[in-house]
């Protein structure tokens, strides 16, 4: 004999992964919040002493929604660089190459550089392969395309030639600039030394004469 439910029986629970997914939810204010405290703590001590039971303590937020959300250590702190990174390069596009890279240069060597930060990251990343992946993921894919994005369009104007040899080595030419300066003279990639860089370097070999 078959028994039928009665239409007044208590409603089923709500499946546990939207009661996590609405727990794991954070206002833009606390996760910038969140985000600070990360980064504070990475300066402090270092990414390799930073545990997600001081960054739950800093933030006020429990270690269970941190690994919910984030799923441990290595896109906690990507996405906080993420997050709270002091210059965007996605509107960038001023009508012409000469004018995106410049504009590039000025955002890139204006930012004060955080040295502790830095300090804080760089060994880490040469060690942990997944801190390695979740910063490409978070930080490097994304501007990769924005200056893919860039050279595009360079193209499409008749800037530059697609078939120009230059073109893979572009990001490749910027990074070696920012961080080859500290290196060899112990002075800053600012802007105006980007700026000459480029004009000097890596807009010759992109344009068309």
């Amino acid at each position: 004999m078959s028994v039928s439910t009665p239409s007044s029986a208590t409603p089923a629970p709500r499946h546990s992964g939207e009661g996590a997914a609405r727990r794991t939810r954070l206002s833009p204010e606390r996760e910038s919040e969140l985000y600070a405290a990360v980064l504070d703590l990475v300066r402090e001590v270092g990414y390799e002493s930073l545990t997600l039971d001081a960054v739950a303590a800093r933030s006020r937020c429990s270690k269970a929604t941190l690994y919910r959300r984030w799923h441990g250590k290595p896109r906690l702190v990507s996405a906080a660089l993420r997050h709270l990174r002091p210059f965007s390069l996605e509107d960038l596009d001023t009508g012409s190459l000469r004018g995106d890279v410049h504009e590039l240069a000025r955002r890139i060597g204006d930012t004060k550089k955080d040295i502790d930060l830095m300090r804080g990251i760089t060994h880490a990343v040469h060690k942990d392969a997944e801190l390695a992946e979740a910063m490409r993921a978070a930080l490097i894919e994304p501007e990769l395309e924005v200056m893919q994005a860039m050279l595009d369009r360079a193209v499409a104007r008749g800037e530059v030639d697609a078939a120009c040899p230059a073109i893979p080595y572009f990001p490749h030419a910027l990074s070696g600039a920012v961080f080859a300066r500290p290196m060899i003279e112990q002075r800053p990639a600012d802007a105006a030394y980007l700026t000459g860089y480029l004009d000097a370097v890596v807009l010759p070999a992109l344009l068309r004469a």
